[in-house]
């Protein structure tokens, strides 16, 4: 059994149990949250309506990606790191 939920503007395929990162929820770790389910599938069939509930295990950063913008011959260069806030989250049931 596997649900296709969305959280942070992306889909994410889902089963029971799973880790998995998304953007930044303003959660403490250890609580609970409700994603939005778009379909989940069981044996039975596929159902459009559902529960999924996701535990919060850590916040952190992606690795650094570097931007660099460079014009030749003007004698002009901008460089800029990014790192991407991400929440970890592991699903505790899908009903």
């Amino acid at each position: 059994m596997y649900a296709v939920v969305e959280t942070g503007g992306k889909q994410y395929k889902v089963s029971e149990g799973e880790i998995f990162n998304v953007e930044k929820l303003n959660s403490n770790i250890g609580d609970i949250v409700n994603l939005k389910v778009l379909m989940v599938v069981t044996e039975a069939g596929v159902k459009f309506e559902g529960e999924v509930k996701a535990e919060v295990i850590n916040h952190g950063k992606e690795d650094k990606v570097r931007v660099l913008k460079y014009k030749a011959k003007k004698h002009s260069k901008k460089q800029q790191g990014h790192r991407q806030p991400f929440t970890t989250l592991k699903v505790t049931t899908i009903a």
